[in-house]
């Protein structure tokens, strides 16, 4: 018994083996976590409004990252590393360090103040700078968006997030139509198209608004449409054009449109 304790003892002296083991565990503790918490998740992902799988994300990160540290520090450890001078260094290089990942902590600071005050959450329908796109993960340092009209997928700083709009559920689009139209006539078109658009599985609601514009060639009456799903909205847009020019066309409504007359000598 005695010779096998030595044994024992022996293997788990050597550095390699230890540091193995470290490595083991630590991925058998992520690992046993994000299967807790993906069983949790189920019920997380039942919270309104996209909230639970935003929280989701973030925490998958936190535990991340933190068993990442902890795991790295382990591993110097039983390597003879000593890691509580390291730690009490760190104090010394800490203003070097924090101006070399300053950005990183802003974004991360930036990930929790997202959650916390509810700027956007997954699912939602976003606009950074020229592209609109649907979050699809709302991680510590990014924010992940599919951009609705490429389908590629942007990953965003989350420092960045003063540049980030919730896009609304709704569409404005103006029906030209001429001068020569009488107000009533045109607005009984405009209130037909409304009533045609809306009949889309991809719209929630459409209603007439009114005139919107004196143009130099037409007068703008405007439309309001509601998107079911934000993630149609171009297809809804596309849609309604569509549905605005067949219904000219069946009144016999030409599109107006500038024109420019040429004189020659």
């Amino acid at each position: 018994m005695k010779a096998f304790l030595e044994i024992v003892e022996k293997i788990f002296a050597n550095h390699l083996v230890r540091s193995v083991l470290v490595l083991a565990i630590g991925l058998a503790v992520y690992k046993l976590i994000s299967a807790l918490l993906l069983n949790r998740g189920k019920k997380l992902r039942g919270m309104s409004g996209g909230r639970g799988e935003t929280y989701l994300h973030l925490t998958n990160s936190v535990i991340k990252y933190t068993v990442l540290i902890v795991t790295v520090l382990m591993f110097l450890q039983v390597n003879d590393v000593n890691v509580s001078s390291m730690i009490a260094g760190i104090g010394i290089v800490g203003v070097v360090l924090g101006l070399t990942v300053q950005d990183a902590l802003k974004d991360i600071i930036r990930g929790f103040t997202i959650i916390s005050d509810g700027y956007f959450k997954v699912g939602d329908l976003v606009k950074y700078r020229d592209i609109e796109g649907k979050v699809l993960e709302l991680g510590l340092k990014t924010t992940k968006i599919r951009d609705i009209l490429t389908e590629n997928i942007i990953s965003i700083p989350n420092r960045s997030i003063e540049e980030i709009q919730v896009v609304s559920d709704f569409i404005y689009l103006d029906i030209p139509m001429p001068y020569e139209l009488d107000l009533a006539t045109s607005e009984a078109i405009a209130g037909e198209i409304a009533a045609r658009v809306e009949t889309s599985n991809l719209v929630k609601a459409c209603t007439y608004r009114g005139v919107n514009r004196l143009a130099d060639s037409s007068i703008q009456y405007q439309l309001r449409v509601e998107c079911g799903d934000n993630q149609y909205k171009l297809q809804v847009r596309r849609n309604a054009l569509g549905t605005i020019l067949k219904v000219l066309e069946e009144h016999g409504v030409s599109v107006p449109y500038n024109q420019l007359d040429v004189h020659t000598k």
